[in-house]
């Protein structure tokens, strides 16, 4: 059995590293709730452009989108891949480079780089892939027009024909204990499918809807890529505030047993040092 110092040391330091957790836990949550606050208030409104897009697609004759929908003989693949800047939230970014390295693998053949957004993502996947551009400062200043120069930096990839298709991985937010990992196609638009009849409902469009359709379009790219940082911004504050938390819970049961431990060593030691008395004065009275 340890010694009681060895003990109280322990005791100290699981004392200091659960006062660190518990503190985390508490900024993750605060910062948790606006960018909750920020992704709930944001999916009806993208959740609407594309419905908007779709109705007005589907009364057009003819190909619509230009360049955004030219499907093209796929051989150089682009992967998105949305993780945090730091660590201490679980599986959190694991689970993103996983499945982007998932994406990659199945481009068997074809040449499949990396577009990092948040500098886990970058450290880690450079060292097995090819990582062209990491924009993990985003996160100092999280805006729609900053997100949207990285959206068209990715369109202006796609457009020009260095990559001839564009894949996003990112955690979605489903709430504070649980994100759900994302493959979505950023380009080329994937034909717009609806069951739902067309209904443009009594619109006067002006100008005509096929220039309301080629302006839509960039904008909704660039909501999509947006939707999906902040989806990943409130997964990663979701997560680091879950993992803060059983860090927390661990580190008071382990106190609390070292704390057993370190009764029970004194204890015996207590005893130990009455027995020795004992036994000396019994041996004086011989």
């Amino acid at each position: 059995m340890a010694n009681l110092k060895e003990i109280r040391n322990r005791i100290t330091s699981v004392s200091s590293t659960m006062q660190i957790t518990s503190a985390m836990k508490m900024v993750s949550a605060a910062k948790l709730k606006k960018a909750q606050d920020a992704i709930t208030a944001m999916r009806p409104y993208a959740e609407k452009l594309t419905e908007l897009l779709q109705n007005l697609s589907s009364t057009l004759e003819g190909e619509v989108g230009g360049s955004y929908t030219k499907q093209r003989e796929i051989n150089k693949v682009l992967v998105v891949a949305i993780t945090s800047n730091r660590g201490l939230c679980g599986a959190f970014n694991t689970n993103v480079i996983k499945q982007a390295k998932v994406v990659a693998e199945s481009y068997n053949g074809k040449q499949v780089d990396i577009f990092a957004i948040g500098k886990k993502g970058n450290d880690i996947l450079a060292k097995t892939s090819t990582v062209i551009e990491n924009h993990s400062d985003v996160y100092d200043n999280l805006t729609f027009d900053n997100v949207a120069t990285i959206a068209n930096i990715l369109t202006e990839k796609f457009t020009s024909g260095d990559y001839d298709k564009i894949e996003i991985v990112y955690n979605q937010f489903k709430n504070a204990a649980t994100q759900i990992v994302q493959t979505e196609q950023f380009l080329p638009l994937a034909p717009i499918k609806s069951d739902k009849p067309a209904s443009t409902g009594d619109y006067i469009f002006e100008p005509s809807k096929e220039e309301i359709v080629e302006t839509l379009i960039p904008k909704m790219l660039k909501t999509q890529l947006y939707k999906s940082i902040r989806d990943s911004f409130a997964s990663e504050h979701g997560a680091r505030m879950t993992a803060m938390h059983k860090a927390t819970d661990n580190a008071t049961d382990l106190r609390n047993q070292l704390k057993l431990t370190y009764n029970k060593a004194r204890q015996a030691a207590i005893t130990n040092e009455i027995l020795e008395i004992v036994g000396g004065a019994e041996a004086l009275k011989g």
